[in-house]
């Protein structure tokens, strides 16, 4: 029975499952979520009440969160490229990267965009100037541990990369990577550059109106 993934492309946490199923060509039917689908959506929130994306299917399995997917495929649907390392130690760091671009990149930058959503009166100005200096901050750390690393756990491509594409790619959007930050920049170019990040980008184009910041004209 073919996987099925139920997902938005526009999402920041789809498109790392996205990356995962594409750096392996792993088979998979895609259940493009919309408001405008009560079927699907219905489907969806059977699936999981919680209602966050993307969740995968396999069967009479339902897998959600983007980082257990991964590692779910990886298990199950393994392919040329192991995005979480056989050994142990390595797959540590690997995942310690990974809750890196999730809990101090992503997070931050959603705050900014979810803030942007709300009525002028609604509106947290303190948690936003607060989530711009954990960027910074986390720009700063990432920039410094990038210097001699190709990919965010070392030599090569993973979970953490999967992480990180989205992640950055709107996070510069949201509240730029300083121009001093010259291995993040460059780090999220190589990123831009890959396959298949590259073909998520492509596929969320039709949605950058929806982006409530405006998305820039570039990337």
């Amino acid at each position: 029975m073919k996987l099925k993934l139920y997902a938005h492309p526009f999402s920041s946490y789809c498109q790392k499952a996205l990356i995962a199923l594409y750096e392996n060509s792993t088979p998979f039917e895609f259940r493009l979520l919309a408001h405008d689908d009560p079927q699907i959506m219905a489907e969806f929130a059977e699936l999981w009440p919680i209602r966050r994306f993307p969740v995968l299917v396999d069967g009479e399995r339902t897998v959600t969160e983007a980082s257990i997917i991964i590692e779910y495929l990886g298990l199950h649907y393994p392919g040329p490229v192991a995005l979480v390392p056989a050994d142990a130690r390595a797959a540590l760091d690997v995942r310690s990267m990974d809750r890196f671009f999730d809990n101090y990149i992503s997070t931050p930058q959603q705050k900014i965009v979810f803030d942007s959503l709300r009525s002028e009166a609604e509106r947290d100005a303190r948690g936003v100037t607060e989530a711009r200096a954990m960027l910074d901050t986390a720009y700063a750390w990432l920039d410094k541990t990038m210097a001699a690393r190709e990919w965010a756990a070392g030599d090569t491509f993973s979970l953490a990369d999967c992480a990180a594409a989205p992640a950055l790619f709107y996070a510069d959007w949201s509240h730029a990577i300083d121009p001093a930050f010259a291995h993040v920049r460059a780090y999220r170019e190589r990123l831009l550059a890959r396959p298949s990040f590259a073909r998520a980008v492509d596929e969320a184009r039709p949605y950058r109106p929806l982006f409530p910041l405006g998305a820039p004209d570039r990337d």
